[in-house]
């Protein structure tokens, strides 16, 4: 199931959407250096060893994936770093959007990215996801279907409707006619996974691919396939990089049998 198109963002500079993703940016916005693919150092852009430093931006769902995958490239490019920065699909835009250094772009739904077309090269779709209910482990509170989110004596946290995983839960739910009042709205799927797991909510709508990322501390409940939302990951280059090249190529690979294999190790769908 695609997800919905969203409006077109004002034209005005000063309108709260502009002023929202200026936030996100300067809150995002750290050192990208500081979320590598797990090698050493192996000098600056292509000088030391003539290594090429490489940022990509990913989608916070796919962090762990992304880590691994990260080192199968550099040992098959010993020439090339890639040091990842991950947030949410909506901060990196806003990312983008400022001007920040970066190689290319993953998020967690074609909106976000399509919304970036003046500043990306052609997207390609990587992978796909699914939704689940994330509850306590062994499911304490019995939560059997989205229906029974909407019982007021649920603590359900979900994210804001501007994040991809939002934006495919609030899909979901109103496809149900069902009304879920959250205890809060998180900016990442990993901020919604994580107050689940500390127990500061009884359920929360994830994508199956991180409620795998802790077996132990939560259980997954399956949406139905009639009920449920796929998201497609889109990776592009970004127009402002400085290695087009070098970032083009960790795109493409990111399609080869080695990066796929680690995506459906992961949980992850065939694009």
């Amino acid at each position: 199931m695609s997800s919905p198109s969203s409006p077109s963002p004002s034209s005005s500079l000063l309108s709260p959407r502009r002023i929202l993703a200026a936030l996100a940016a300067v809150a995002v916005l750290v050192p990208l250096t500081a979320c590598g693919g797990g090698g050493d150092d192996k000098g600056d852009e292509a000088g030391e060893g003539g290594t090429t430093e490489l940022t990509v931006l990913a989608a916070s769902s796919l962090t762990d994936v992304f880590k691994a995958a990260g080192k199968a490239y550099e040992k098959e490019h010993p020439d090339t770093k890639v040091n990842f920065s991950f947030a949410g699909s909506q901060q990196l835009a806003a990312q983008v959007e400022q001007g920040a250094p970066a190689d290319a772009l993953v998020t967690a739904d074609t909106t976000t990215m399509e919304g970036l077309g003046g500043e990306t090269g052609e997207p390609d779709v990587i992978a796909k996801n699914r939704l689940v209910i994330a509850t306590g482990e062994g499911n304490p509170k019995k939560v059997e279907s989205l229906k029974d989110l909407t019982d007021s004596k649920l603590k359900v946290v979900l994210a804001a409707p501007e994040v991809p995983v939002g934006r495919y839960s609030k899909q979901v739910l109103d496809a149900e006619k069902l009304k879920v009042e959250p205890v809060s709205r998180e900016t990442n799927v990993r901020q919604v996974l994580s107050k689940v797991e500390l127990g500061e909510a009884d359920a929360g709508i994830v994508y199956q691919t991180d409620a795998a990322t802790a077996p132990k501390k939560v259980d997954a409940v399956t949406i139905p396939d009639g009920q449920n939302a796929i998201a497609s990951y889109p990776a592009a280059t970004l127009k402002g990089s400085e290695h087009r090249e070098e970032a083009a190529a960790f795109v493409k690979w990111l399609k080869t049998p080695t990066a796929q294999k680690l995506l459906r190790e992961a949980g992850f769908q065939k694009p």
